[in-house]
């Protein structure tokens, strides 16, 4: 199964990464950098400055989104990893209805897609996900993404063989002569899961940002430049169990720049 699910990630890696090769099959593209600074983390040390690159992408035949973050621990060393470290995800998704030519809305559906996703990092940290995408019409989004997906991971940890459900969501609110733009992801894993090398508990990963377009308000171009926070809400992070005796429960908000080009 493992082996499976490899291969239909590098199968939607490659299809996806055509664009690359062929400009005319891609539709839009936007990248940003971000940076955050934030404390009251659990786990890992507690104050914590990160900056990410993001890109996302739709083309002929689905969507690609990436995203890469180099976290620094203000000067302490997490135990695993040392002062610093890195975690990215890249999600690319096959959109059945573009694929196909085809329209396959109904009710709040406009389009079916098979999803997926790699996780990596510093570390025992790589898992393959796979499964069913939605993209929804919900008044007021911008847009709105549902999606299911099955965990394998690498190395024999555990979380493998487990399910999670990802939305993800952006919301414009108009604030004066600018904006506030609410987007952000929920990761819910739904399932534990035990083997010889200990247990991973289900947990839920609720992460938005909260952002003013400045650009804009200061006439300097739309949907550039934001200031905002990132709130971090992480229960059980990582997989495990809060307890009296380790905290893992994590509630915490960052301060945040962002800049698209």
């Amino acid at each position: 199964m493992k082996a499976t699910l490899k291969g239909l990630m590098l199968a939607g890696t490659l299809l996806a990464g055509g664009q690359t090769m062929a400009g005319d099959l891609l539709q839009w593209q936007n990248n940003s950098l971000t940076y955050l600074w934030g404390k009251n983390f659990t786990i890992n040390p507690q104050i914590q400055q990160t900056v990410t690159f993001e890109h996302a992408d739709a083309w002929k035949y689905g969507d690609n989104f990436f995203f890469l973050d180099r976290i620094f621990y203000n000067g302490k060393e997490d135990g695993n990893v040392g002062p610093n470290t890195y975690y990215g995800e890249f999600s690319p998704r096959l959109s059945f209805g573009k694929i196909f030519d085809k329209d396959l809305s109904f009710g709040p559906i406009k389009d079916v897609l098979l999803a997926f996703t790699y996780e990596f990092g510093e570390g025992d940290t790589d898992s393959y996900l796979v499964g069913p995408g939605f993209d929804l019409a919900i008044p007021g989004f911008d847009y709105f993404q549902l999606n299911f997906y099955q965990r394998q991971t690498e190395g024999g940890r555990p979380g493998d063989n487990i399910w999670q459900i990802t939305p993800v969501w952006s919301y414009t609110i108009p604030v004066g002569n600018s904006n506030v733009l609410i987007d952000g992801y929920l990761d819910w894993v739904v399932d534990n899961d035990k083997n010889s090398r200990g247990t991973y508990h289900a947990n839920l990963h609720i992460n938005p940002q909260i952002k003013y377009d400045l650009g804009k308000a200061l006439h300097w171009g739309e949907k550039q430049l934001y200031v905002g926070i990132e709130y971090d809400y992480w229960k059980n992070k990582y997989g495990v169990q809060d307890t009296r005796a380790f905290e893992t429960n994590q509630d915490t908000a960052s301060l945040l720049v962002k800049y698209h080009f």
